[in-house]
């Protein structure tokens, strides 16, 4: 007897978010999905399936993939399909998963976008380049890495201004800004500080947006919505009314122009929710999206075409079902309207007019998440929300009538609560980890590598973050991510807990002591380097943020100044031969080889070993060094007794120990046996211990050179703020680990305080060779 054939099944990578209507979006296609025979099986990153229930309950399996890596989704569906459970089709409803949904449905050949199509949507300046190259009016706009970049173009452009994540949602981090005045408070509510960011011309006009679907690869349009924001700085949308009550020959303009958007942007599944600017010059498009709009539209669709189920009409086409949605609808002839909630910003007291509200008989959906006790936040983005009402009425503007005085019916007392973090609240401690891919592999003498582990711990206050520390981890160096992650959760849970009291002594108290303190303590305590670095940057980032100051000045560091790097070259990679100082891996058993191409290179050379050499090596390397007397050699040998020998014979050449050098004993020892060091926060434990070792250097007259391993940008940053205190600095090692783009020099940008941000405007007198 043969086996019952295994039901089709629909693939919901991403789930839903945490967020109640992120919920309630999935469990709806789930619940559709079900309803058409298919086995549902959801994705999504651990922590957020267990945060979910309501999504996983409503799916017969759940996985924990994360969709943050559409290529590692991709593989995984695919082993599944080898194995024979194979998906019908591939769906996702929220907006960060889609490029894994289009990656994963491309790899089992099923019905998607293409993933190229939706990379472009899903990074902002690149949709807006492709919809002006098409003919669409499109604000100007910039890619910018640091301040200086954003001056410059609001110098080129006329204003007003928006300031916004390059990738993001919600309207988190988006800002207008009327002059270069008004940047340094923009930059510092991005959510990424470290990632570039977009500047664009400010849009005037009414917003809008289009809901749709795509049947036969076609888009249809379902509705399109008004939208109603709070007035600016903040672009957070308070309301929503569907349908838009315009004109007929604007409606179908509006419609036209949008359907033509998504077919030259090369979209043809699934649905889409596009934001527009009606402007006296005509209509101007805004982001594009391949899901359904938020702002609880996807249950007001529903109700205003009846009979209308969203999901269950993208796996009717997907499947090869019968679709009956005309080409044109015609104009819904009922309306619906969705409102949030905007309470003062305070701890509530008491609420009063809830129950009325939610026992509504117009109400669709009514939720409220603040009560007596709670805290509400400003509102400068969707995730500040704190609750909505929903409803349904004969026209649009009764709609919009009846959510108002609804929202306005229920009444919050607030007392007021301090904005600014004075250290008297524990803040939340949240400690994220994700396996990140190298750009490109990095190899040195004892080994290759690929990957290494993303660590970011954040103190909350009220849901922001006051205080932020990156870096990554690395097994081969014997860092384990995980372990690192547990550690400084543990050690930054301790120390939110303590009383700050530097912050509430006398005048002229040490903000930093009390840090220091705790910090040597868990040294002694055998908290790992990597994990007090972690916490320690989040908490002097907090410091210096309330002090309102970048984190060099609060240490009393001279200002840093412009970083000028060396240039790292893995064991097996060309050497540039452009004249900028070169940090050649050695190591291998190329040495000889290696080391007689740079015979006659005119730049400063700094060999690193990596303690590969042992004295037969030395003694048949030596006549070659001593022809090259290159400026640092690092970690020869691996042998101290040899080093004495080593600075006889290369007199001019400082040489610097790396390898094990931890501690204020170990820097001690580099100074005396090979007169140099090369310091490394990830090692040091941060930047306090290593300030201490670079200190005591100083004062000895020891060669100073400032490293780095393969770090996030911020905390490249973080320790570039020592630069002016060495002689060389080897801070380029981001360049593996993100999209920026390798320079022979940077700046920091202390605008905002905190942390300073990687600042890669050249300097004017410098930008040819920067250009090199």
């Amino acid at each position: 007897m043969s086996a019952a054939p295994h039901p089709r099944e629909l693939l919901l990578i991403g789930g839903g978010g945490e967020m109640t209507l992120s919920v309630d979006v999935a469990v709806q296609a789930l619940e559709q999905a079900r309803a058409r025979g298919l086995r549902t099986h959801v994705t999504n990153r651990a922590d957020t399936l267990a945060a979910t229930p309501a999504v996983t309950a409503a799916a017969d399996t759940a996985t924990a993939v994360d969709f943050a890596r559409p290529g590692d989704t991709a593989d995984w569906a695919a082993g599944r399909a080898t194995d024979g459970e194979r998906p019908a089709l591939v769906f996702g409803v929220r907006e960060m998963a889609q490029e894994a949904v289009a990656a994963t449905a491309q790899a089992l050949e099923l019905p998607g976008n293409p993933p190229a199509a939706v990379r472009r949507i899903r990074t902002k300046d690149a949709c807006r380049a492709a919809l002006a190259a098409a003919g669409f009016r499109q604000p100007a706009v910039r890619v910018c890495r640091d301040a200086s970049e954003a001056r410059a173009f609001l110098a080129a452009t006329a204003g007003p201004w928006v300031v916004k994540p390059r990738d993001g949602a919600d309207s988190a981090g988006v800002r207008k800004v009327t002059g270069p005045d008004d940047l340094p408070a923009a930059l510092a509510q991005l959510p990424d500080r470290e990632a570039p960011f977009l500047v664009e011309e400010f849009v005037g006009g009414k917003e809008f947006s289009v809901e749709g679907v795509f049947v036969g690869g076609s888009p249809r349009v379902l509705a399109v919505t008004a939208k109603e924001k709070l007035p600016p700085p903040y672009f957070v949308e308070i309301g929503h009314v569907l349908p838009a009550d315009l004109p007929e020959e604007t409606r179908r303009s509006v419609e036209e122009t949008v359907t033509a958007a998504l077919t030259a942007l090369e979209l043809c599944f699934g649905l889409f929710h596009v934001e527009l600017w009606l402007t006296a010059e005509g209509i101007v498009l805004g982001e594009v999206h391949v899901r359904i709009g938020g702002g609880w539209i996807h249950r007001m669709l529903p109700h205003v075409r009846p009979g209308l189920e969203l999901y269950g009409t993208v796996y009717d086409d997907a499947l090869g079902l019968p679709v009956d949605l005309p080409t044109a609808l015609p104009a819904p002839e009922r309306a619906a309207a969705a409102r949030y909630f905007a309470p003062p910003e305070g701890r509530v007291t008491a609420v009063s007019g809830w129950d009325a509200v939610r026992t509504h008989p117009a109400v669709l959906h009514a939720e409220l998440r603040v009560g007596p006790g709670d805290v509400v936040p400003g509102f400068r983005s969707g995730g500040d929300r704190v609750g909505a009402v929903v409803v349904g009425a004969a026209t649009p503007a009764e709609a919009r009538e009846l959510a108002r005085e609804l929202v306005a019916s229920v009444r919050f007392t607030v007392e007021p609560v301090d904005a600014v973090d004075t250290g008297d609240a524990v803040p939340e401690v949240r400690v994220d980890l994700e396996p990140r891919p190298l750009t490109s592999s990095f190899r040195i003498s004892h080994m290759t590598i690929e990957t290494v582990d993303h660590l970011r711990l954040r103190l909350l206050q009220g849901g922001r973050t006051v205080g932020e520390g990156e870096i990554t981890a690395d097994s081969g160096y014997g860092q384990d991510g995980p372990a690192i992650a547990a550690e400084a959760e543990a050690l930054a849970r301790t120390l939110a807990a303590a009383r700050d009291d530097s912050h509430h002594g006398a005048d002229g108290a040490d903000p930093v002591a009390p840090l220091r303190a705790a910090l040597e303590k868990a040294a002694a305590d055998g908290v790992g380097a990597p994990a007090r670095m972690l916490v320690e940057m989040a908490f002097l980032d907090r410091a210096a943020r309330r002090a309102g100051v970048p984190v060099w000045r609060l240490l009393g560091l001279p200002e840093p100044g412009r970083v000028r790097l060396l240039h790292t070259v893995p064991i097996g990679e060309d050497i540039p031969l452009d004249g900028r100082p070169l940090k050649i891996k050695l190591g291998g058993a190329d040495d000889e080889q290696i080391l007689r191409s740079l015979l006659g290179v005119p730049a400063p050379l700094i060999l690193d070993a990596n303690r590969g050499w042992d004295r037969q090596d030395w003694e048949r390397l030596r006549p070659l060094l001593a022809e090259l007397a290159p400026a640092v050699l690092e970690d020869p040998v691996r042998d101290p007794a040899l080093l004495p020998a080593i600075r006889a014979a290369l007199p001019g050449t400082a040489v610097v120990l790396d390898e094990g050098i931890a501690t204020a004993g170990d820097a001690a020892f580099a100074v005396g046996t090979a007169g140099g060091l090369n310091v490394k926060l990830m090692r040091f434990g941060g930047i306090l211990p290593a300030l201490d070792a670079l200190t005591d250097a100083t004062e000895k007259g020891a060669a100073r050179m400032l490293g780095c391993f393969l770090e996030p940008p911020r905390a490249i940053a973080y320790a570039a703020q020592l630069a002016g205190l060495c002689d060389w600095s080897d801070l380029d090692g981001h360049f593996w680990v993100s999209d920026d783009r390798p320079v022979p020099s940077y700046g920091l940008d202390s605008d905002a305080p905190g942390i300073p941000r990687i600042a890669y405007t050249p300097e004017p007198a410098r930008r040819e060779a920067a250009a090199i």
